[in-house]
């Protein structure tokens, strides 16, 4: 394979590269537990749904399951590698260490004290054993010998007997016993593992419950009848316990002949890599707990005591028992863009206009269905797709094998690397073989993350592009949880460079030039950096210049360093990102200009949106990829312009404007790397953009689908964003923000700035 035509190109050298101060960086993984201290305030938010409050709960603890099983693992990894720096590795484990152990503390504290609590004055009951009564006792008893007792293998240690192997995440006990074993020998150790079929969260009859719904924990009903599993011993102490592991997969991509067939193999051995975590329950004896450490490789660090299931986020099951809408979030209904309904000639309609889908505001079903209106047609002869998620099920990729059965054209990239999809992905690229559909598996040694799909179809003797351009997965649980934009367009240029980038990806030939995509990694970092010079030099002939930008996460140095100088240059710079960001704002010489926002809300936010001011040109662009060195240097991704000035007006509405003036979901990172959350100031009106924008599009209560007016773009569309929202639009009247960019922060000084370390990614050599 020519792995030079892959080889992203050295970054544009127009920069200064002298060496920044490392504190001038806040550290990736310390910003990422950040991100899960706002997810967990969600769910201390008693204004919000009680069954709400305990999904976030669920939410933050999978968050940092997955921190183990990858951050973790890499620091692990890059303490072995970098032997030399092994002593700031192990300072920053240590500052994560402590962070996580008070975070976790938090997460129980608020578990047991307050949504426990008020689960049961709303009739749901979790009882431990002592809180049950005899009849209830007496069923789980019943219920614990036929339906968990024949699963359940105990095993005491020996040299004949070692110790098992214990799966990722899953749910275990310790044993002590004492008295002689039927060979006559004495104490020992035993473990006994918890299979995965048996459910973690189990329903009482309804006749055992005096007031609504009684539950039980799978860990407490085996912790009630231990002994019984070891017959004429005594059981001197015990506790649940659950061990992390390394997850991430690797496979020498240089070395294997089948990709698909290594990853099959790396597959079975992921639940049992390196253990990073080890959870304990918090009255496990010191011996115990010792034990499990020796035998995992563990120190003291690395050992959690908790007060509760060691597994918080099987506790989502309770939701498959409780439908009390009070309890949860009002339901919604995702509008149909009135251009892509179900009866809709979709081909005609992109020949005329591009047409813009907000997700989860607007239906996926429209995706879905320019691909299953393509497999249907008999003018369409080929279809070529990107896949990184789709799930287990999925109508798009059902549409994909029925064009293909058609004996259609069909090219399908999927990634097969996509962390945690890696099985799934597997499936469907097997599924579409045997089809007849042609599949890659992206680029060696880069992911592909670009969300694209293209139609070719005969019209007239001659062949037409149609496209769709995402910033999110194709998968249809995410697509009504997170926030994302998707354009279907028959654009000629853009429709063609797409093309071009399929015929890159399967090719392997060196890209054409294009002028319209950003393409990851040869041309979108270069074209993102000059985009922010471009502001800079505008800035310094003193005209007003302007960057704003939205996306997951913002890491890379080379971009912050480029910011850092559009601020200090006198560029407006306003960022929202919802989880890690490197960057420190608010650094007076330095990022005054800028401001960074989170708006952690009921949507996950994912749309990545890119607005460069451009002396009133106000370039916008809409991409998969967040600033990292990742996703800019070893993914394939890209960035696509929005051109329709209608479709501009909304992006910059929905995706912008809104979110800046948000004071009920919005928090504004400080120069320290902590968050704080908006207050409401007097007599200002509380604004969600979230629930505004699901309040405009909601099916049920039909409204205009298209944003507010007041946004005249040869005015300058974000001329005015911390203004009040006129008058005229549906939310009413906002206050002003809270302070301009150049406010000075109280309690925020420069010795704060000397305490926080650097960032996860490696530094670029320079900036270009």
């Amino acid at each position: 394979m020519p792995e030079s035509a892959f080889m992203a190109r050295k970054p544009v050298q127009n920069l200064p590269t002298g060496s920044l101060e490392p504190n001038l960086y806040l550290n990736r993984d310390l910003s990422l537990l950040e991100f899960n201290r706002r997810v967990l305030a969600q769910a201390e938010d008693e204004s919000l749904p009680l069954l709400e409050r305990l999904r976030y709960l669920c939410i933050g603890s999978s968050n940092l399951d997955e921190f183990f099983e990858v951050r973790i693992s890499s620091l692990h990894a890059r303490q072995t590698q970098e032997k030399t720096a092994v002593s700031g590795a192990n300072s920053l484990l240590h500052q994560i260490s402590v962070r996580c152990h008070a975070l976790v503390e938090h997460q129980y504290a608020l578990l047991n004290r307050k949504i426990l609590p008020q689960l049961a004055k709303n009739g749901i009951h979790l009882l431990s054993h002592n809180d049950r009564n005899e009849a209830q006792r007496a069923w789980v008893k019943s219920y614990f010998e036929s339906q968990i007792r024949p699963l359940l293998t105990p095993i005491v240690l020996d040299p004949a007997h070692p110790f098992p192997q214990v799966a990722n995440k899953s749910l275990n006990f310790i044993i002590s016993l004492a008295g002689k074993d039927a060979f006559g020998r004495g104490s020992a150790i035993a473990i006994v593992k918890a299979p995965r079929v048996l459910p973690r969260v189990i329903k009482l009859p309804d006749e055992l419950s005096d007031d609504g719904i009684t539950l039980c924990l799978l860990s407490s009903v085996i912790h009630a009848h231990i002994s019984d599993l070891f017959p004429e011993r005594e059981v001197i102490a015990y506790s649940q316990f659950r061990v992390t592991r390394d997850s991430d997969l690797w496979v020498d991509e240089e070395e294997v002949k089948n990709l698909r067939q290594a990853l099959k193999i790396s597959l079975q051995n992921r639940h049992f890599g390196a253990a990073v975590r080890l959870e304990v329950a918090k009255n496990c004896p010191d011996d115990l707990a010792t034990f499990l450490l020796n035998e995992f490789g563990l120190d003291e660090d690395y050992l959690y005591r908790v007060n509760g299931p060691v597994n918080m986020v099987r506790l989502s099951e309770i939701f498959n028992f409780v439908k009390t809408p009070s309890l949860y979030f009002p339901p919604y209904q995702a509008s149909v863009h009135p251009d892509a309904g179900n009866d809709t000639d979709l081909f005609s309609k992109l020949k005329k206009k591009d047409i813009l889908l907000h997700h989860p505001f607007q239906t996926f079903k429209s995706v879905i269905d320019f691909i299953r209106n393509a497999a249907d047609d008999p003018d369409v002869v080929v279809i070529k797709q990107t896949i990184y998620r789709v799930g287990m099920t999925s109508e798009l990729m059902e549409a994909l094998i029925a064009a293909a059965n058609r004996g259609k054209e069909v090219i399908v990239i999927v990634e097969l690397k996509a962390r945690f999809d890696e099985e799934q992905n597997i499936d469907w690229a097997q599924q579409l073989e045997q089809a007849g559909a042609q599949v890659v598996y992206g680029v060696m040694g880069l992911k592909t993350h670009a969300k694209l799909a293209l139609v070719i179809r005969r019209e007239q003797g001659a062949f037409r592009y149609y496209c769709h351009l995402g910033t999110g997965n194709y998968h249809p649980a995410t697509t009504k949880l997170y926030t994302d934009f998707g354009l279907l367009t028959a654009h000629p240029q853009i429709t063609s460079e797409v093309n071009e980038v399929f015929l890159h990806l399967t090719s392997l030939t060196k890209p054409k030039k294009l002028d319209y995509l950003w393409l990851a990694p040869f041309t979108l970092h270069r074209h993102l950096i000059r985009a922010i010079l471009n502001e800079i030099r505008i800035a310094r002939q003193g005209k007003p210049a302007r960057i704003v930008a939205k996306m997951n996460s913002l890491i890379d140095e080379s971009v912050i360093r480029a910011l850092y100088l559009a601020s200090s240059s006198g560029v407006k710079i306003d960022l929202i990102v919802r989880g890690a960001c490197s960057l420190r704002p608010g650094v007076p010489g330095l990022s005054e200009n800028i401001r960074v926002r989170s708006i952690i809300g009921r949507f996950l936010e994912h749309e990545r949106i890119y607005y460069f001011r451009n002396d009133l040109k106000h370039d916008l662009y809409l991409s998969s990829a967040d600033w990292m060195a990742r996703n800019l240097f070893r993914r394939i991704e890209v960035a696509y312009p929005v051109l329709d000035p209608a479709l501009k007006k909304r992006v910059i509405a929905e995706g912008l404007k809104y979110y800046l003036r948000d004071n009920t979901n919005s928090w504004e990172l400080q120069p320290n790397g902590t968050y704080r959350r908006r207050k409401l100031r007097k007599k200002q009106v509380p604004f969600g953009a979230q629930q505004y924008l699901a309040g405009l599009y909601d099916a049920s209560a039909p409204k205009e689908l298209v944003g507010p007016e007041p946004l005249q773009l040869e005015n300058g569309p974000l001329k005015n964003l911390r203004d009040p929202v006129p008058s005229d639009e549906p939310s009413g009247t906002i206050g002003p923000e809270e302070s301009p960019l150049t406010e000075t922060i109280p309690g925020e000084t420069g010795t704060a700035m000397q305490t926080a370390g650097t960032t996860g990614d490696s530094p670029r050599e320079t900036l270009t």
